[in-house]
């Protein structure tokens, strides 16, 4: 009888977390700012630089984050979703910094991520790693957002302030 009654509690516990429902989400990214951290490192050539390391959730409805190699949202994001603009802090405000000033792209390339199985909502972390090399600016914040596969556009978020002071 305590085999039965064991089975039969095994069974209705089981069963409790199987229907769960499937959460749902946008299909529109919705990101969050999580931090930015800022360190000491030395180059590959022994030169001392700064690497920052942007940490920020992510989740998405239909999980379409990222890109395959072959695979282009438009002729002017073919090689990004993750987009950024630099600002640069100057007398006390936020400017932003010309696209033409700066010696490479400031976005990125998020791989191809896929949720298996029924649900397909995906939700994570993503950190991107910044290499300082030169420091033209006392203090700076990014203003970022993604696009899926879909072209759909994630908010926007900021991230704190950045003293290389």
């Amino acid at each position: 009888m305590k085999k039965v009654t064991l089975i039969v509690i095994g069974i209705i516990v089981a069963s409790f977390f199987a229907c769960q429902k499937v959460e749902s989400l946008s299909d529109i990214p919705f990101i969050e700012f999580k931090s930015f951290d800022l360190r000491d490192t030395i180059d590959i050539l022994g030169n001392p630089s700064k690497i920052g390391e942007l940490v920020f959730k992510f989740e998405d409805g239909d999980g379409d984050i990222g890109l395959r190699q072959v695979d282009s949202l438009s002729s002017d994001t073919t090689n990004y979703n993750l987009f950024f603009t630099l600002f640069e802090k100057i007398e006390g405000e936020f400017q932003v910094v010309d696209e033409d000033d700066l010696e490479t792209s400031l976005n990125f390339r998020i791989p191809y991520i896929e949720n298996v199985g029924q649900n397909k909502t995906l939700k994570g972390e993503i950190k991107v790693d910044f290499y300082y090399l030169l420091m033209l600016y006392d203090t700076i914040k990014y203003e970022f957002y993604i696009i899926d596969r879909a072209e759909h556009e994630s908010n926007v978020e900021n991230t704190s302030e950045i003293s290389f002071n």
